[in-house]
């Protein structure tokens, strides 16, 4: 038997988070729960972070799993977030850690600012939300949402969001990121592929406006994540649209965040072809291969 390249597998589900951001379970057993669940090829995009890419290749190369290793990196754009998906970039490019340090920096400030609003009217301390994380992870909204769901004071994550959480409650507060622009700007420098995350959440006139489509087109976008539960039908229609029109590959995922989101592993996927031009255009970083493809 001659050893030939490896290749990556479908089922192939390209958006998932772990403890290193706001996910329940590690990096290490959301590949493994990934296999169970019979993927793949698996990306892991925790919030700003890269801080599970090893334990998630570990993973990988233990349960025979391609792993895409990435990231969701924050931006907004006229003070609505926008969330870039980015792929097999350098984790170390100096430009890149810089802006990834400062947003996280500024999220902790923003759950600090966020708690000592909510513990105003109720029951809920710092250390409460601090219980809810784990070393090294980005601290967000969704650890003060399990507080919350651990104090009695929300049912489950979703409530939380639905109710305190929810910006017409009074206790929100924004956090700096950059704009989408610079965002794919620093992820195209660092050799990676940029995707906009769920960008049709809303009607079809809340869809990234054109010209600021067009923007990023120019400055390396690869795609957008038309396939996920987020986006609303007449999101998705108009999202379609543009993919044509710009010429942008679309992809699909689970946005899989274990027990904090009822989304489940690969309930929506990414076709072979999409990600394999998406690995072709990378520099930045390589696909971990879990097993080696043999031809006789």
């Amino acid at each position: 038997m001659s050893e030939v390249a490896p290749v990556f597998r479908s089922p192939i589900d390209l958006h998932t988070h772990s403890s290193a951001s706001d996910g329940t379970e590690t990096p290490y057993n959301v590949v493994r729960s990934a296999s169970e669940a019979g993927l793949g090829t698996l990306a892991l995009t925790d919030h700003d972070s890269t801080a599970g890419w090893p334990s998630a290749s570990e993973a990988a190369r233990d349960h025979e799993l391609t792993l895409i290793p990435g990231m969701e990196l924050s931006t907004r754009l006229d003070h609505v977030s926008v969330h870039l998906l980015s792929y097999l970039f350098d984790p170390v490019n100096p430009a890149l850690l810089a802006e990834t340090e400062t947003i996280r920096e500024a999220r902790l400030a923003r759950a600090h600012a966020i708690v000592d609003r909510i513990a105003a009217d109720y029951d809920l301390t710092w250390d409460d939300v601090l219980a809810e994380t784990q070393p090294g992870a980005t601290v967000g909204r969704p650890h003060i949402a399990d507080a919350l769901v651990k104090k009695g004071l929300a049912p489950t994550r979703s409530d939380a969001f639905q109710g305190i959480l929810h910006w017409r409650a009074g206790y929100f507060q924004p956090h700096y990121a950059p704009t989408p622009l610079r965002g794919v700007e620093l992820v195209v420098a660092a050799g990676g592929v940029p995707v906009l995350a769920h960008p049709g959440t809303g009607p079809r006139e809340r869809v990234i406006p054109e010209r600021r489509l067009a923007e990023l087109v120019d400055a390396g976008l690869f795609g957008l994540e038309i396939e996920h539960r987020q986006n609303s039908p007449e999101g998705k229609e108009r999202l379609y649209e543009l993919a044509a029109k710009f010429g942008l590959a679309i992809t699909g995922s689970s946005d899989y965040h274990g027990a904090g989101k009822p989304n489940r592993l690969g309930e929506n996927t990414t076709s072979p072809e999409v990600l394999s031009e998406l690995i072709d255009r990378a520099t930045g970083w390589s696909p971990v291969y879990g097993a080696v493809t043999r031809s006789l």
